[in-house]
């Protein structure tokens, strides 16, 4: 019986996308994208999410990349990528149903900074998770199979019991090795809601 639903975050709750933040300090779509190809690049972001690089160390490497008048605009959508990340349309009403209908509990579990949690409560659809796990503050990392044990210790949960969302077919295998029931996410939550209405 599944009493747990573990949600991802980027691309699961919200959109996370580079060009549309970065397009809200930089208005030229070209310098735009070239700029959203620094301040977002896996050479930073994966550090972030490990807990191995600070804001600062990233923000110099940004203005040493781009042109003065790119890497200032660069900088303030860095700072305030966190409030540019809408949700996906019908996810936070199914966790609100699930919720309330099921009797489910809910968790998110996402690679991601220490800069976003600290302000993850700022985040409104986080408030409807029990319990938020990110990855640069427990020490772990998606898909490895700590990060699931992390996040069943910490939660109190077990893992025949849980479902886990992503959008990353490496995350869903880790959490299918480690016992974890998943469901791959397309950004079609009215799918999502059905397939789970079906386990629930």
């Amino acid at each position: 019986m599944i009493k747990n639903v573990v949600f991802d975050f980027g691309q699961v709750l919200v959109h996370f996308e580079p060009l549309y933040m970065t397009k809200k300090y930089i208005e030229d779509e070209n310098e735009a994208q070239a700029a959203a190809e620094v301040i977002f690049d896996r050479l930073y972001w994966d550090r972030l999410d490990e807990g191995t690089i600070e804001d600062e160390e990233v923000e110099a490497g940004i203005l040493s990349r781009l042109p003065k008048h790119l890497a200032e605009k660069a900088i303030l959508a860095y700072r305030n990528w966190i409030y540019n990340i809408p949700e996906v349309e019908g996810m936070r009403a199914l966790i609100e149903r699930i919720k309330r209908e099921k009797g489910v509990r809910v968790f998110v579990l996402s690679n991601i900074s220490r800069y976003f949690a600290a302000h993850a409560h700022e985040i409104p659809i986080l408030a409807e998770a029990e319990k938020c796990i990110f990855s640069a503050v427990c020490g772990h990392i998606k898909p490895h199979a700590d990060m699931f044990a992390y996040l069943c210790e910490s939660c109190g949960i077990l893992p025949e019991e849980t479902i886990f969302i992503d959008d990353n077919v490496k995350n869903i295998e880790g959490a299918k090795n480690f016992g974890i029931g998943t469901y791959l996410f397309d950004k079609d939550a009215e799918k999502l809601s059905a397939y789970l209405d079906s386990v629930l």
